[in-house]
């Protein structure tokens, strides 16, 4: 039995708590997808009524939005264009793939934002601080 927790242990470790890749990543209709029923995601295009999902929007672009993230630590850029960027953050020691995604409404001169845990129920504030501080990051 010990054997078994250990070797668990290891895989977990050794290959992390990554998760697939989401197929509901991009935007659809002018809309970055919606944040799921968990306590694990924000975003700036949630229902400003559900304190719990919706963040502000950012002030900027996607350049500024993709020099925010690459200053920051275990960040990859995934997909980049004028008008949308997928990158995603790696925590250090479980490695837990979170995605954050923006978006670039021209019409509303808006930069939406959504970060979301790829697993797990609750991430304990962490894709919301992520978002505050690339806000901070931005405002530079």
């Amino acid at each position: 039995m010990k054997n078994t927790y250990v070797t668990g242990l290891v895989v977990l470790m050794l290959f992390g708590c990554s998760g697939s890749r989401p197929g509901n990543l991009g935007v659809k209709d002018g809309k970055l997808s919606p944040c799921p029923d968990r306590p694990n995601c924000v975003s700036s295009q949630a229902d400003v009524s559900d304190a719990g999902h919706y963040i502000d929007p950012l002030q900027g672009n996607i350049e500024d939005a993709a020099k925010a993230v690459t200053s920051m630590e275990n960040s990859e850029i995934i997909t980049q264009n004028e008008n949308y960027l997928h990158a995603e953050f790696t925590s250090s020691v479980m490695r837990f793939v979170d995605d954050v995604e923006f978006f670039h409404d021209a019409d509303a001169n808006t930069l939406h934002v959504r970060s979301a845990s790829r697993l797990g129920y609750s991430d304990w504030g962490v894709n919301r601080k992520r978002v505050e501080k690339i806000r901070k990051l931005m405002s530079k």
